[in-house]
């Protein structure tokens, strides 16, 4: 592939990976609000509803909704920030705007996910990591293939006027 096939391609599944993780944020922000479980794959925590610590003291509840949403924006912001990145940045063949795209999701991922294997809590993995390992499989794919077409010379100005 040429150097801007692989900018635009790379660019490209860099910015569905970030749709994805998109999706995921509108999803967690909307379940906080109207589920019976706590996060998407957390229907109980050691087998105690959110009906259950709501009648114990309904502020541990409000608390909980209170840092779903805030992760799903930051969740959002995230994905917005490294699709506008990509798209703008990446395509255009800017190595700070790769750079800062990958850094600032693999941010994000290296605090989140290992809580995940803690044992803190029990949860369907499937549903509750799998749209994001999706979206960051999708991502690095994409940043591997912008990354070839930013090793690749750039066109000098005067090959460019031909």
């Amino acid at each position: 592939m040429s150097r801007e096939q692989c900018l635009r391609n790379g660019a490209s599944l860099m910015v569905f990976g970030a749709l994805i993780f998109l999706v995921y944020a509108v999803v967690f922000f909307f379940r906080a609000f109207g589920s019976s479980g706590f996060e998407i794959g957390v229907e109980t925590l050691n087998g105690v509803t959110p009906q259950q610590l709501d009648g114990l003291n309904p502020a541990i509840m409000g608390y909980i909704m209170h840092l779903h949403v805030a992760t799903a924006g930051f969740i959002a912001a995230t994905a917005i920030a490294a699709g506008g990145l990509a798209w703008y940045g990446v395509r255009d063949g800017l190595w700070w705007a790769w750079i800062t795209g990958v850094i600032v999701p693999v941010v994000g991922l290296a605090v989140a996910l290992p809580m995940h294997y803690m044992g803190h809590f029990n949860y369907d993995w499937v549903s509750h990591l799998g749209p994001i390992y999706v979206a960051t499989i999708v991502y690095v794919a994409g940043a591997v293939v912008a990354l070839l077409g930013l090793s690749q010379a750039a066109p000098s100005a005067a090959q460019a006027a031909h």
